[in-house]
């Protein structure tokens, strides 16, 4: 394992100099999901919820997030992002009624785009839990991490399944 690149030989916090690093195509996936009760995902899925398009709102609340993350996470790099996409999915899983969201953000750059995918998914998880609170105080965000990554020197990283 290599050590944490935010840190200089003296343990002080530091944003890493990215100066030399050649600008590759970079891509990251990232997901998380929201479970609530059956009739808000009903609500979701029917577009009449109180507030508006939920799903709809939420998509644009990601899109902003990703392209804000150097302004939330202080040691981020501002990115000049090239695309950032979101898709929901809403399935009743077992007992959990869910809304599964899924970001990919892509740049050409010199350092990848996690943070900015991981961001994305946790705001528009957010906005949907914002949108439907009303009706649902007990929505739960859960299992948000990074699906997958390409382009730098470390290469590509697939997640192992669970379950």
């Amino acid at each position: 394992m290599s050590s944490l690149t935010h840190f200089d030989a003296q343990g002080q916090a530091h944003m890493v100099d990215v100066a030399a690093k050649p600008a590759t195509h970079r891509v990251a996936v990232a997901t998380g999901r929201i479970e609530m009760q059956p009739a808000t995902l009903a609500l979701i899925e029917s577009g009449t919820a109180k507030k508006g398009d939920v799903l709809g709102i939420a998509r644009i609340a990601g899109i902003q997030a990703a392209k804000k993350t150097s302004d939330l996470i202080p040691l981020c790099h501002p990115l000049a992002l090239t695309r950032v996409a979101l898709a929901f999915a809403l399935a009743e899983k077992g007992n959990a009624p869910q809304v599964v969201c899924t970001a990919t953000v892509e740049t050409v750059g010199p350092t990848g785009v996690e943070m900015e995918a991981l961001t994305a998914v946790q705001v528009a998880l957010l906005t949907i839990y914002d949108m439907c609170k009303a009706v649902d105080r007990g929505m739960r965000i859960t299992d948000v991490h990074v699906l997958e990554k390409h382009g730098g020197k470390s290469g590509s990283y697939l997640a192992t399944p669970q379950g």
